[in-house]
């Protein structure tokens, strides 16, 4: 096992290096971080004082001494300055962190709570109405636009009912129960957003597991059927979930960007908005970086948990 996790930590570091060489390139395309500092106007009018800034940005060095140099950082542990506030990114970064992984880890849980009953149900009455409306609903959920939905939310739940806030944040460790009702309308607006493919994967792989010639056994040998679904097919049919769960636990650290935007809530998301509408190319590009960590470490954790459900996989050979 030790050996597997070593190749795949090494086979990680091509995708990094070209995820993040992709955003240094696009992000220095995207405009001059200078202009959005002083202003083009003043820049153009001023030459001294544009050479003088992008000489202590470094951006007056060619664009792959440029990414090596910013590489060179990211391997001692040092991500670069904010243009923007001067902070260390780093710094900033591990300060929005437990924001955005409380949140994410929420609408996960979200997801899950939904998505598996939901597929796990559609699965046991195949082609009935009961079928047919868990799969309209969760498809219901990934077509509605996720800002549109949580401006609903908001504006019923926050506004007229008046039942929930309508926008803020409050962390966990300070106090669980004003947290939980901060993170009850961003969590399940991200939360919804991942039951499409993951109630279709789930009913899909349960109705391949129940069509099995060992569920049909436990069901010649008398088992009760909820036995029979829970021990013999849901089990089984985890390993094709895990891989859609293992995606999207990834891709949530990275994808709340608009839910934190629409209910105002400080975390890496909404800072990396904000740091894309400023031409803050540290901030973006050590928010990209974090982004796809996760998903590479989701992956990782993902295929581990295959060994757990299913011991005949060995990640040795």
């Amino acid at each position: 096992m030790s050996g597997y996790l070593v190749r795949r930590a090494l086979n990680a570091i091509p995708l990094l290096l070209i995820v993040t060489m992709a955003v240094f390139a696009l992000t220095h395309l995207s405009g001059d971080p200078v202009a959005a500092i002083v202003g083009g106007g003043e820049v153009a009018s001023n030459p001294e004082l544009e050479a003088r800034i992008r000489h202590d940005l470094g951006l007056d060095d060619p664009l792959p001494v440029q990414y090596l140099n910013w590489l060179k950082g990211v391997v001692q542990g040092d991500l670069g300055r904010s243009i923007q506030t001067h902070r260390p990114v780093r710094e900033t970064l591990a300060d929005r962190l437990p924001t955005t992984l409380q949140l994410a880890l929420c609408a996960w849980a979200i997801g899950i709570l939904i998505s598996l009953p939901l597929g796990i149900i559609a699965a046991v009455r195949q082609n009935t109405w009961v079928d047919h409306g868990a799969t309209v609903l969760a498809l219901s959920g990934v077509a509605v636009p996720s800002f549109w939905m949580g401006l609903m939310f908001i504006l019923v739940f926050g506004v007229w009912m008046g039942v929930l806030p309508p926008s803020g944040f409050v962390s966990v460790t300070d106090n669980p129960l004003k947290a939980a009702q901060y993170l009850v309308l961003p969590a399940i607006t991200l939360g919804v957003h991942q039951t499409g493919s993951l109630t279709r994967q789930m009913r899909s792989a349960m109705v391949e597991v129940l069509n099995q010639d060992y569920v049909r056994t436990a069901r010649a040998k008398g088992l009760v059927e909820r036995s029979v679904v829970i021990r013999h097919g849901v089990r089984n049919a985890m390993l094709p979930v895990l891989t859609v769960l293992g995606l999207q636990a990834g891709a949530l650290v990275g994808g709340t960007v608009v839910v934190e935007q629409v209910f105002a809530i400080p975390g890496m998301g909404r800072l990396a908005l904000t740091a894309v509408l400023q031409h803050d190319i540290p901030v973006v590009q050590g928010f990209v970086l974090v982004a796809t960590l996760a998903v590479v470490t989701a992956n990782l954790v993902t295929d581990v948990m295959y060994g757990v459900l299913d011991p005949r996989i060995q990640h040795g050979r």
